[in-house]
């Protein structure tokens, strides 16, 4: 994995294998990036939250886009230690947050460094924690008036209606499903 684009272009990413662990490989990561682009026209100066980040590998891609800053949050121990590793190889210490607990326990503690204007959310397949973390994102306001949520999910997942989001983009990507919402 390597970053796509921007001031980190080319910079390899640590990762680390587990039974839930999926990094979003550089192709589908360009698609979703280029269909950001267009949708926020710039990264310049947002706020990014990634939620169950893994490697932090998409935070790190807007953050060398020009994103402002970044909060990085996963339970796993692994995983903050290659999220940590990853922010050094980029040089963004000083642009990001990590926060190594459960993202149900955290969201809450998030209100003050809300709102947000990229949500990135990759769990874990088939344990209805996508649902749920939107829900949550939803009812304590964190995105921003024109933000963005970019969810990933199994392609035979669909997601429910919410009350202020809409579904504004659906992709499939191999035996993903990327998830484009925004505040209606």
């Amino acid at each position: 994995m390597r970053i796509i684009s921007g001031i980190a272009r080319g910079r390899q990413l640590a990762t680390f294998s587990g039974l839930d662990i999926r990094p979003t490989p550089d192709r589908v990561r360009e698609a979703i990036f280029s269909i950001l682009t267009s949708k926020l026209e710039t990264f310049h100066g947002t706020n990014v939250l990634e939620l169950f980040a893994g490697s932090g590998a998409q935070s790190l891609e807007a953050l060398s886009r020009g994103a402002k800053c970044a909060t990085l949050v996963d339970s796993g121990k692994t995983a903050a230690k290659v999220m940590i590793e990853n922010i050094k190889r980029c040089r963004f210490e000083a642009e990001t947050r990590v926060i190594n607990q459960d993202v149900f326990a955290t969201l809450p503690q998030l209100i003050t460094m809300a709102p947000f204007d990229l949500i990135l959310l990759d769990p874990p397949y088939h344990q209805n924690l996508l649902a749920n973390a939107i829900e949550q994102i939803e009812h304590l306001k964190l995105l921003g008036k024109k933000g963005i949520i970019c969810a990933e999910s199994c392609k035979d997942e669909s997601l429910c209606d919410f009350k202020t989001l809409r579904l504004m983009d659906e992709r499939t990507y191999g035996s993903s499903k990327i998830h484009f919402l925004c505040l209606t």
